[in-house]
């Protein structure tokens, strides 16, 4: 008689992130007393970087956002000075990866604009943009910097078009017209030669932004995109959305081939949507509920299962949004590896919550923290017009964060006409309102 052996795989595979847990700021390092906007838009409205935080506000008439350093935590002066030229509610803002004083925000007004915060932050209210940028036909909500290119911006509107801005010339250089309804997520891969895309018509595209060509597209019954990342170099999708049972649900998907999801996960009943996070560096995921103050947090790796889940880092305030901080405005002696910067809205509170991974060395952690992508663009806005693709300019953590980038952003002078992309006047040529595109002025939101 022959016994056979059970062999036990652990379903645990051993990970130097097993232990990361979520530690929030002390009262002393919030930013209190901010008039965090009410807009139901699915966006974050909040950004930050080593220097700055940048919140949307509350305003009566046009849209505003706050700017503060991030060293000047505690609560802030209810007249500090705003950010406030938009005539319409601001529904995006963005940092620009390699100039640390320069934002972009977007808004109902139709329009982009790049504003030059000064040193310190700002001292009186600044109305006056660096620069305006219309070509949008209605209002436009999402703006993303491109990864490794100094001077390219892309705003998505509810006119169903992506407009890629070259900022050397402050003008639009192409137009991607490939969506039939809003685009709600824009995600770029490591070195910015392909563009992810979530939309209200429920699909999801993989495009070579410079041509505009759809590469891929998924259209999934079993899992209604919401949002999407690039998974690095993967050469990953992951996506949150909903399954056909009305559940939070995450997808893996390979990049070129969008047929079927690689892995299908149920995360829970909840009905806010659900923001993914991801850090190359780490190989980590982290889901953020809207509406809920949970963030589960995941490992990805190359072979099955593929997500391996950690933790979760749970909190009673639910959350409107979250900035997340460069990595080079980590703090590497405590061995943090990501920083969320929550927001709470009724509160008026702005929450850090750095995610640490447990060590008792004092040295640098080198195995933590690899080289990652810095501050210095890998090339021109014209060098990636042309068709040329880099990889980001990397930094090591080790010696502290020293910025080499002496680059000056200069704004191009020009005077106002008609802006002409793919043979199209794009202020002459204005679309018919449809019945998708809805609340132009009550600022609702949309769910599935």
């Amino acid at each position: 008689m022959t016994v056979t052996k059970m062999s036990w795989r652990p379903t645990y595979r051993s990970s130097k992130f097993r232990n990361v847990y979520g530690k929030v700021a002390n009262r002393e390092h919030c930013f209190d007393g901010i008039p965090i906007t009410k807009n139901v838009h699915d966006n974050h409205f909040c950004a930050v970087n080593a220097k700055f935080l940048a919140i949307v506000t509350e305003s009566a008439g046009g849209g505003s956002f706050i700017v503060i350093p991030v060293s000047q935590a505690g609560r802030i002066d209810p007249h500090h000075p705003k950010v406030c030229g938009h005539q319409g509610n601001v529904l995006d803002i963005k940092w620009n990866p390699f100039f640390e004083n320069i934002i972009a925000s977007c808004s109902e007004d139709s329009s982009v604009r790049v504003w030059e915060i000064p040193e310190g932050g700002l001292r009186r209210n600044m109305t006056e943009a660096m620069m305006e940028l219309y070509g949008h036909s209605r209002r436009v909500g999402l703006i993303e910097w491109h990864p490794t290119s100094s001077g390219i911006l892309f705003s998505a509107g509810y006119d169903y078009k992506i407009l890629i801005w070259n900022l050397e010339i402050g003008e639009p250089v192409k137009m991607i017209d490939c969506h039939s309804d809003v685009i709600v997520c824009m995600s770029f891969n490591t070195d910015g030669s392909l563009l992810a895309t979530s939309c209200k018509d429920r699909k999801l595209r993989v495009i070579e932004p410079r041509s505009g060509r759809v590469l891929q597209h998924a259209s999934c019954k079993n899992h209604r995109v919401n949002r999407v990342v690039f998974l690095g170099n993967m050469k990953r999708l992951l996506t949150t959305g909903v399954s056909r049972w009305n559940t939070r649900q995450i997808a893996l998907w390979d990049q070129e081939d969008l047929s079927m999801p690689m892995v299908e996960e149920e995360i829970d009943g909840l009905s806010g949507l659900l923001f993914p996070f991801y850090d190359a560096d780490t190989h980590m995921l982290y889901l953020a509920g809207k509406g809920d103050g949970n963030i589960r947090y995941y490992e990805i790796t190359t072979e099955k299962p593929y997500l391996q889940y950690l933790m979760e880092f749970r909190s009673p305030a639910p959350q409107k949004g979250l900035g997340v901080m460069p990595k080079h405005g980590l703090d590497v002696t405590a061995c943090e590896v990501f920083r969320f910067y929550k927001l709470v809205t009724l509160k008026g509170l702005i929450e850090p919550i750095s995610m640490i991974v447990p060590r008792r060395s004092e040295t640098y952690q080198e195995d933590i923290y690899p080289m990652t992508a810095g501050t210095e663009p890998a090339l021109s806005a014209n060098d990636w017009l042309s068709g040329i693709n880099r990889d980001p300019v990397l930094m090591s953590l080790k010696k502290g964060y020293q910025k080499p980038n002496q680059l000056v952003f200069k704004a191009p002078v020009k005077e106002k006409k008609g802006v002409v992309v793919n043979g199209i006047d794009l202020l002459e040529n204005v679309p018919p309102r449809t019945e998708n595109e809805v609340c132009s002025s009550d600022n609702c939101g949309w769910s599935y």
